[in-house]
């Protein structure tokens, strides 16, 4: 297998299958669909769809009922990211290489756009009611996506975040911080794949598990990121962290036992895939590649 090559395959696929489910910019809400589709196409990894659909044809699955599942996770992951950049926040002026979206739409579009999509990822999942004759793993695929998207999960975790901003953090909390602000959406996307393919709870929960470890071990590589990488390599600038007084993995524990952490949980996320009956060497070759990515 050639990894990059598949990489790129299926970041294509990806791509096309978000496009189609995208708002059309027609109407008097058009200014709102323009801010929302660039964000959307804005490029990017496209790791919780690509994940989700690996776990999902690991588990047998073979239905285009996971489309519509992939571009709303995608949409809520750029959600997040549309909230995070804004003044509010982290006051980010650019992200994936270009203007973020409150630079080039203002403020006031960018807090709306960002609420917009975060609706729009549920309308475009009910959609996959229409896609299957499985209606039972549907409506569990979306209670998890509701679990891990609200208070008990990212916006729970970005709450967190806010309130401590800027001042000095203990591990647990920016364990607590990084589990659902970054982890829940990795293991939403994981368990979704593996609920819509019909896997049995026991496996859904293995899923679960080895997601977590690997949206952890990925906070914190994109942590020792900013302190490593360049602009041009990461697409937004860096040492924002430190600009905005955030205690991260780097802060607390140096870039080298950070490392140790990204390698270790993500040993161990392995670990629990090689340990399933059910195999997929793209996943299991992606977990790795996270680990040495530069962007």
């Amino acid at each position: 297998m050639n990894f990059k090559e598949e990489l790129q395959s299926r970041t294509e696929k990806i791509e096309n299958i978000i496009r189609h489910y995208l708002p059309k910019e027609e109407g008097f809400a058009k200014t709102l669909a323009s801010a929302m589709n660039y964000s959307m196409l804005a490029g990017g990894k496209r790791l919780r769809p690509m994940m989700m659909r690996e776990v999902y044809q690991m588990f047998g699955g073979e239905e285009k009922v996971i489309e519509p599942f992939m571009a709303a996770m995608e949409m809520i992951h750029t959600h997040s990211l549309i909230h995070d950049d804004l003044p509010a926040l982290d006051n980010d002026e650019y992200r994936r290489g270009r203007e973020t979206t409150w630079k080039v739409y203002g403020e006031d579009m960018g807090v709306i756009s960002g609420a917009a999509l975060l609706n729009y990822a549920y309308e475009v999942a009910f959609s996959g009611f229409d896609l299957t004759r499985h209606q039972d793993r549907v409506i569990l695929a979306l209670q998890v996506l509701g679990a891990k998207t609200g208070i008990y999960g990212m916006l729970g975790g970005q709450s967190v975040d806010v309130e401590n901003d800027g001042q000095p953090l203990e591990l647990p909390v920016l364990d607590y911080i990084y589990k659902n602000k970054t982890s829940a959406l990795i293991e939403a996307s994981m368990m979704i794949g593996a609920i819509l393919a019909g896997a049995g709870n026991d496996r859904i929960r293995q899923v679960e598990k080895a997601a977590g470890y690997v949206g952890l071990a990925f906070q914190i590589e994109d942590d020792i990121l900013d302190v490593t990488s360049t602009q041009e390599e990461l697409g937004k600038p860096i040492h924002s962290d430190e600009k905005n007084h955030k205690t991260t993995y780097v802060t607390l524990e140096g870039v080298k036992k950070a490392q140790q952490e990204v390698e270790q949980l993500s040993k161990e996320a392995v670990a629990i895939f090689d340990g399933l009956e059910e195999k997929n060497e793209f996943l299991r070759t992606l977990i790795w590649e996270l680990v040495n990515r530069k962007k």
